[in-house]
């Protein structure tokens, strides 16, 4: 009997496949202390096969967040002079909307196990860092003044960041992230979108 197609593991699993390994290896022996070869090994792929789903080790952990991140900015690079506190909260909401436990969500439940204790608040900070800009820039075309612009943006940013690690520890996939951001953003209560 002849069969057909490629023999391996089908592309569209490769992803997963060495996010699983990946995560595996960073609860048995660290971040610090796994290497890509021994994700690829662990994965039954190749090293070049690793590249093309990941820029670095630490892209393993945030890829799934920054592609929301990507999305959540270019949602508030169209807003325009008209746009309110409603419309940034509803593009911050559908960024984390659907968030399922991911590498990042285990990773910040499993901070120590993972060694991860100097990597992820600093990968975090960047991510925030990322957001803000987006968020601030968004204010600041709607006519906010720089400074409240900057303001609004850290503390939206911080919001998200914060909704999500709160998330995971408290286990991902108990609660929809989508509410507790919900709740982080009404805390910022008097730093409304307004000029």
């Amino acid at each position: 009997m002849k069969t057909t197609g490629r023999a391996g593991r089908p592309k569209a699993s490769s992803r997963e496949t060495l996010a699983e390994a990946a995560c595996e290896l960073f609860l048995e022996q660290g971040y610090e202390s796994t290497s890509i070869a021994e994700i690829t090994q662990r994965a039954g792929v190749s090293r070049s096969s690793f590249f093309n789903y990941f820029a670095s080790k630490s892209d393993v952990l945030w890829s799934g967040l920054d592609a929301r991140i990507a999305e959540a900015s270019d949602a508030l690079d169209v807003l325009d002079r008209d746009a309110s506190d409603a419309d940034v909260r509803l593009i911050l909401l559908t960024a984390v909307r659907e968030f399922a436990p991911d590498p990042l969500a285990l990773a910040l439940r499993n901070v120590a196990a993972m060694g991860l204790e100097d990597e992820l608040p600093r990968d975090a900070g960047v991510r925030q860092a990322r957001l803000a800009a987006a968020i601030a820039q968004a204010a600041r075309t709607s006519g906010i003044d720089e400074i409240r612009a900057d303001i609004l943006g850290a503390a939206h940013a911080a919001a998200v960041l914060s909704s999500l690690r709160v998330w995971a520890e408290q286990g991902a996939g108990r609660a929809a992230p989508e509410n507790v951001l919900r709740d982080a953003l009404d805390l910022i209560g008097d730093l409304r979108w307004s000029r």
